[in-house]
């Protein structure tokens, strides 16, 4: 797959700004989407749009099929006379600044509540045979991920590791049971995932007309804690009682002097092989349906994961063990036809990954915060006049700090390579500007710049800080008012002047 030279933006819907505590899919979604189309851009990057649990990170969510229920939005289903003012009147004080999940787990699900019940009293009977056909549809994932939340409800949120052997084994009595006791709640959940793609698929329209396209994320692994797991758990390497023999993570890299220990279980691709790979090429189905263009996180994961002994503390007791991701890359394509894959391909990347990546015509990725570091540098792979046409230049990713956080934070050998190769001494309210002229006007065909860097946000704008939790990650969201016609024009301009509109 070959990029066209363009550019695009790098925002995740829950940053979006609205009245209720956190981005949605709707007005200003869709206010988004003017104003990348006013600035020239041609693409809107996400992170992964999957239901995020304990720690809010949308790389380990509930399933990697579903949809976050958290988007839905709420405005639209007044609309649609499945929510009422009155259904407004408790709603919380929210911080206009940042997402509060804890919040938004407790009062926006009684909002989705409230709204199916208006559903299943028929108050909005033109819903009901489309919500059938989308059960239908789905019905691969979508029933097992409906019992799965209901059941993790029903025992106040535990893992479903924890559950009685005989759910944890999915026993078939055990199962019918539990789908007779709690048909109501699983139809909650399925209901919610329908206003989901529902609300989403009108979005990706609306961007569609507009000239811009979305680019999606597919986390490599899968969360412990997810119905992918538990219904496909024979695809994973686990012991006979229910636990994980081994989780992934990385090796003590730049972010992290002790790696970082995901504990996302790992993929028994033998298992995988002998099911010709089905699972991944639905998987592969179900985001095409979301995106039009897919990022692969930690692809080197394809070629072979850092496997730690579960359990660990840190991730530095591990090993790299070799994947199948040649012949599932292989069956995928087989399957669907060329894949409109984008290769992250950062971090410890060896000939074997580059092999992987350059053998399905992928695009890999460069981050010019990583371009200054280190004595010789002007061999850095990431340099604007190293970089490939066919790969996607990046001022920062979502695990960075802002451009302008960085240059505030960088080490004096970092500042001085980065005068000495733009012959510049940057100011800090400058210097996010200049390193987005610098990918804008790269030869990689496509770039993108985190909105925090164009509108020149400091570290208290960062996205995720790697190997850690806590209230600083995830929770960014923009202002109302910020994306102006003016910055809209300036970075048309530039887009325009370095040959990147489309």
């Amino acid at each position: 797959m070959t990029l066209q030279r363009s550019s695009g933006v790098l925002l995740h819907p829950t940053s979006l700004p609205g009245p209720h505590g956190i981005g949605e899919l709707g007005q200003a979604a869709r206010a988004f989407i003017d104003w990348l189309a006013a600035a020239g851009q041609r693409s809107w990057q996400v992170l992964p749009l999957g239901p995020t649990g304990y720690g809010d990170s949308p790389y380990q969510a509930f399933s990697a099929f579903a949809g976050n229920p958290y988007l839905v939005d709420l405005a639209t289903l007044r609309e649609e006379g499945l929510l009422a003012d009155a259904d407004f009147a408790d709603q919380p004080t929210f911080d206009p600044g940042r997402v509060d999940f804890g919040l938004q787990y407790v009062w926006r699900n009684r909002m989705l509540d409230r709204a199916h019940a208006r559903f299943a009293a028929g108050e909005v009977p033109g819903l009901r045979a489309e919500f059938a056909a989308f059960q239908q549809e789905e019905a691969g994932w979508l029933n097992d991920y409906a019992l799965f939340m209901a059941l993790k409800a029903e025992h106040g949120g535990a893992a479903w590791t924890g559950w009685a052997p005989e759910l944890r084994d999915r026993e078939a009595g055990a199962l019918a049971a539990a789908r007779e006791r709690l048909a109501t709640d699983a139809e909650r959940v399925a209901f919610g995932q329908f206003l989901f793609f529902r609300q989403w698929g009108a979005l990706r329209e609306y961007a569609r007309a507009r000239g811009v396209q979305v680019i999606g994320d597919i986390p490599i692994f899968v969360a412990l804690d997810s119905s992918d797991v538990w219904a496909e758990r024979g695809g994973f390497k686990f012991d006979d009682r229910g636990q994980p023999t081994v989780v992934a993570g990385v090796p003590p890299d730049y972010f992290s002097e002790t790696g970082q220990l995901w504990g996302n279980p790992l993929y028994r691709w033998d298992a995988m092989a002998a099911e010709g790979y089905a699972w991944w090429i639905r998987r592969f189905q179900g985001s095409l349906k979301l995106y039009d263009l897919i990022r692969i996180d930690h692809f080197r994961g394809f070629a072979a994961s850092w496997e730690i002994p579960f359990p660990a503390e840190t991730a530095i007791q591990g090993e790299w063990v070799p994947a199948q991701g040649r012949e599932m890359l292989e069956a995928v394509r087989g399957a669907l036809g060329s894949l409109p894959v984008i290769a992250e391909d950062l971090g410890v990347i060896t000939p074997d990954v580059e092999a992987l990546r350059d053998d399905f015509g992928l695009p890999g990725m460069a981050v010019l915060q990583f371009a200054f570091g280190g004595g010789d540098f002007s061999v850095n792979d990431f340099l604007p006049h190293n970089l490939r046409e066919n790969q996607v230049v990046y001022t920062g990713t979502h695990d960075n700090d802002t451009s302008r956080g960085w240059w505030a934070a960088a080490a004096e050998q970092e500042r001085h390579n980065f005068r000495v190769y733009t012959s510049s001494d940057p100011r800090e309210e400058t210097f996010a500007w200049q390193l987005t002229e610098l990918a804008f006007g790269s030869r990689a065909n496509l770039a993108v710049v985190p909105l925090q860097d164009l509108l020149n946000l400091g570290t208290e704008a960062r996205m995720n800080l790697p190997g850690t939790t806590g209230p600083q990650n995830w929770t960014w969201r923009f202002g109302e008012g910020d994306l102006t016609p003016e910055l809209a024009a300036r970075v048309r301009e530039l887009t325009e002047r370095t040959g990147r509109t489309g």
